[in-house]
């Protein structure tokens, strides 16, 4: 007897690659209106400066898609130390391309060629689903936040129409393209 895991529907793999897509309009939101001088400046404390969190960011998406969708073209990792703003918001809509392909893939029926989610190396692999995607998303929403309290404590405080906008969904799905709306 053989046993097979249920097939995941197409429709969670579309959702999935939206809500990420949804996500990664966040971030190139908050590259777009970061004040420059920002950018590099020393946080205080050991925190990373903002170029090396937005970096981190692309290069374990790049990880993710490595391990995990190996047959995928894996983005070139940024150097933190050198990344301009333009590099990062063309590095992050790459990766973020990746993923979506990597989510899209395992969670809409993608042939089985992703079995696991592989996160790092150290890490036990887990099988397809939306742990995955929520894992994926949690970790930007981190940073995310990292970002816009490192920006206000260094003096460079977001826009207030930014920093709300990051929540308008309906508007970020329209940036991205995609039809309707989240739930439609």
């Amino acid at each position: 007897m053989t046993t097979r895991q249920p097939k995941v529907h197409t429709q969670l793999g579309r959702a999935a690659v939206q809500i990420f897509a949804a996500n990664d309009r966040m971030n190139q939101i908050l590259i777009e209106h970061l004040d420059p001088i920002a950018w590099r400046a020393k946080p205080p404390g050991k925190a990373r400066t903002i170029a090396a969190i937005f970096t981190h960011m692309h290069n374990v998406r790049c990880k993710w898609v490595r391990l995990t969708a190996p047959h995928l073209k894996v983005p070139r990792q940024l150097n933190r130390a050198r990344c301009t703003p333009q590099q990062a918001r063309a590095g992050l809509a790459e990766s973020g391309a990746r993923c979506a392909e990597l989510l899209g893939e395992a969670l809409g029926g993608g042939g089985g060629r992703i079995e696991k989610f592989r996160r790092d190396g150290w890490a036990r692999p887990w099988p397809v689903g939306l742990e995955m995607l929520c894992y994926m998303l949690s970790h930007e929403a981190h940073h995310r936040g990292q970002v816009c309290m490192l920006a206000h404590q260094l003096g460079s405080p977001l826009p207030q129409k930014v920093a709300i906008g990051i929540w308008n969904w309906e508007k970020l799905w329209k940036e991205c393209g995609l039809p309707g709306g989240p739930g439609c």
